[in-house]
């Protein structure tokens, strides 16, 4: 245990605003191999990223980290844009970004090295507000079709769960809200917040209490970038003790957002 604390102490000691000091030259190289740090920003999950109104420029608890990490390496930002975490996820085989923000899945997890989960969010369902269905435990029955966001989180993670339903996919997660609508299907999956708004404007719709699963949103850069890994370990870890995360949620409207526990060590 003492040798994981003096490690993560070391770490720490190269992140300039805790030092002062420069960060190495390898984190930089690792994370940065271009010049530039290429954060892959996710703007299908409304919690973390949203799109300013005006310049169209990223803002949210992702962009904010991505321009800390940026200013800490002293490297220019490239905001790299998707509308969905599976097109995130497709676009590591172009290499296209540097440092993305996920959901931690033993699928992505063979792919990215992943920091200790940020934020951790809720997977839940919506559903027309006649339905039949009142739990959880209810969706997973023969003939039920829920729509979700192919490549999601989610989609991941109910593909191993579900044992009966259907799941029926659209491209991105708020197309899936829209298919759920349009085809009529028994429910749709994803993250709670956005389910909850769509709830609120449509009294024909509800989101059943509880949780299918606990989301952990992470930082993560390619396998095989070792030392910038590690560097994003200590940077995540400092972000929530600092507060700089539970800020960031709140300035951006997620207050309801849940700051992860600190990583065990």
């Amino acid at each position: 245990m003492s040798k994981v604390l003096a490690l993560f102490a070391a770490i720490l000691s190269c992140l300039p605003g805790n030092a002062g000091a420069d960060v190495p030259s390898d984190i930089v190289a690792s994370l940065a191999p271009s010049g530039r740090l290429r954060a892959a920003i996710n703007f299908g999950n409304p919690v973390l990223a949203q799109k300013d109104p005006v310049s169209g420029q990223p803002q949210g608890i992702s962009a904010d980290l991505a321009r800390e990490l940026s200013r800490r390496l002293a490297v220019p930002l490239d905001f790299v844009t998707f509308d969905g975490a599976g097109k995130v996820f497709e676009a590591l085989k172009t290499g296209a970004w540097d440092v993305a923000f996920l959901a931690i899945d033993p699928v992505r997890a063979a792919e990215i090295a992943f920091s200790p989960p940020y934020v951790v969010i809720e997977g839940t369902y919506l559903v027309p507000a006649n339905a039949a269905l009142q739990s959880i435990e209810d969706v997973d029955q023969p003939g039920i079709r829920i729509a979700v966001g192919q490549g999601s989180a989610y989609d991941l993670y109910l593909t191993r769960a579900l044992k009966k339903a259907q799941l029926v996919r659209a491209p991105t997660s708020a197309a899936a809200i829209t298919l759920f609508q349009t085809d009529k299907l028994e429910a749709a999956g994803g993250v709670k917040q956005p389910l909850v708004e769509a709830a609120k404007d449509n009294p024909a719709l509800r989101v059943i209490p509880g949780r299918f699963m606990a989301i952990e949103q992470a930082m993560g850069t390619p396998k095989g970038r070792d030392a910038g890994a590690r560097y994003l370990d200590a940077f995540i870890e400092e972000m929530k003790a600092s507060g700089f995360v539970a800020k960031a949620l709140a300035a951006s409207g997620q207050a309801d957002a849940t700051v992860a526990p600190p990583a065990a060590r």
